[in-house]
């Protein structure tokens, strides 16, 4: 099969912006194609597609699982595993962003409270200060995350759709 141009194309950008979220191109590729792909694709119908080693592919599918955003399923009467991708864009984002700061946000939340909770008496005044601001911006984004996480599907979109206009209803109550 050759994919459609326009799949062409948001696949080989999709790739082009691993690198920018730090997974490989071929991580991106691949799950651009799971993404778009209107059934779910066995890992050699994955590798023709993107002419990419089948090593490679199995690699990948492996760290898009870890992530969470692949799946393996079943297709009736074929023996092999077949990957499909989250399917809906506001989940696909929240798994990221969850993954994300499981990964990033909270082992430097718990290295901070650690060096907090623990000073060393040589660190100057000025760094304790700095880590102490950063631990409660951090601890602030974090319960920020986790109210907006627990919204129900609607409201999160309306808090997306509200953006800039949040400002006024702020503005209020700071004053």
């Amino acid at each position: 099969m050759a994919l459609p141009p326009t799949v062409q194309r948001v696949v080989l950008h999709w790739g082009e912006m691993g690198s920018r979220w730090g997974v490989s191109r071929s991580v991106a590729q691949i799950h651009a194609l799971l993404y778009l792909s209107e059934r779910p694709l066995a890992a050699d119908e994955i590798a023709d597609e993107l002419g990419v080693a089948r090593s490679n592919v199995s690699v990948s599918l492996k760290e898009l699982q870890g992530w969470s955003l692949v799946r393996m399923v079943h297709v009736l009467g074929d023996r092999r595993e077949h990957f499909e991708a989250i399917q809906d864009i506001t989940q696909l984002f929240r798994v990221i962003v969850e993954e994300r700061k499981r990964r990033e946000l909270d082992p430097t939340i718990a290295l901070m409270r650690e060096v907090v909770s623990d000073p060393d008496p040589r660190t100057p005044a000025h760094v304790r200060q700095r880590i102490k601001s950063t631990l409660v911006f951090l601890e602030m984004l974090h319960n920020w995350y986790e109210d907006v996480k627990r919204l129900p599907h609607p409201l999160f979109l309306a808090l997306l759709k509200a953006g800039a206009r949040i400002q006024k209803f702020l503005a209020k109550e700071a004053a």
